[in-house]
């Protein structure tokens, strides 16, 4: 019995935060013509330009990865050929977006998070409505914005630096010739395999913005609220990250 009552005060608690993470979508989308364009700027560099090193460093690493397990296999069969789609198909569809998200989660999402709640709990979001400065348009709007747009981009910066560093490690460790690795891409990838990865990293980046917003503009409780809310924000992201990956992978079967 305490097992259920258990279950389902944390069923309603979820179903409570969906509520609530839809409620404050609908005010940011509302907000967006009003967004403060400044802080837009700002956040752009902030989210993407800060982020950039990390996603390059990230993006080689995962094509180099890809081909050195996908080489053991074509090896036994002698399908060079086959090198660069196999490691390009994964990279593109699944591997790039899902980990390129995840950085995005536990690095720009939880840095938001810890922003915004620290501006919660020292009152500076109080302060902005003293001044009839509304929060949303000033503080979310931007951030929101921002972090789905540059999650786009750099997943799609991310796309060519982890084909580039597949096709250098066929071609040092595998020795298999960069054309060869080019022209299997472009022989057997189609424009829809890019554009899966690039649907997903779209509605991750709206995932990671508006929980880290959310979570960090209902902190309470002080620092030690800071902390609570920057870890469940980076682990409700990384679970949605995974469930929009399934729920979209079934759609487009």
């Amino acid at each position: 019995m305490h097992f259920l009552r258990n279950l389902g005060a944390r069923a309603l608690g979820a179903l409570h935060d969906i509520g609530q993470l839809t409620v404050l979508l609908f005010r940011i989308l509302v907000s967006i013509p009003r967004l403060d364009v400044q802080e837009l700027w700002r956040n752009f560099y902030k989210v993407g330009v800060k982020s950039f090193p990390i996603v390059f460093v990230t993006a080689i690493l995962t094509g180099a990865i890809m081909v050195i397990q996908s080489g053991q296999l074509v090896a036994q069969y002698d399908a060079f050929g086959l090198l660069g789609w196999g490691a390009g198909y994964a990279t593109l569809r699944e591997i790039g977006p899902i980990l390129i998200g995840l950085m995005f989660s536990g690095r720009v999402g939880a840095n938001n998070t810890a922003e915004l709640g620290t501006m919660k709990i020292t009152e500076q979001v109080d302060a902005l409505r003293a001044l009839a400065i509304n929060p949303i348009p000033y503080l979310l709007a931007p951030r929101f914005i921002a972090i789905i747009s540059m999650m786009f981009l750099l997943t799609l910066i991310g796309n060519m630096m982890a084909i580039l560093g597949g096709a250098l490690t066929a071609q040092l460790l595998l020795e298999v010739d960069y054309r060869l690795f080019f022209w299997s891409i472009s022989e057997y990838l189609v424009l829809g395999d890019l554009w899966n990865g690039l649907v997903k990293a779209f509605f991750f980046g709206v995932a990671i913005a508006i929980v880290s917003c959310h979570y960090g503009y209902a902190t309470s409780g002080g620092a030690v609220g800071v902390g609570r809310a920057v870890n469940s924000s980076v682990v409700v992201s990384a679970i949605s990250i995974f469930v929009l990956n399934f729920s979209i992978g079934a759609l487009t079967l």
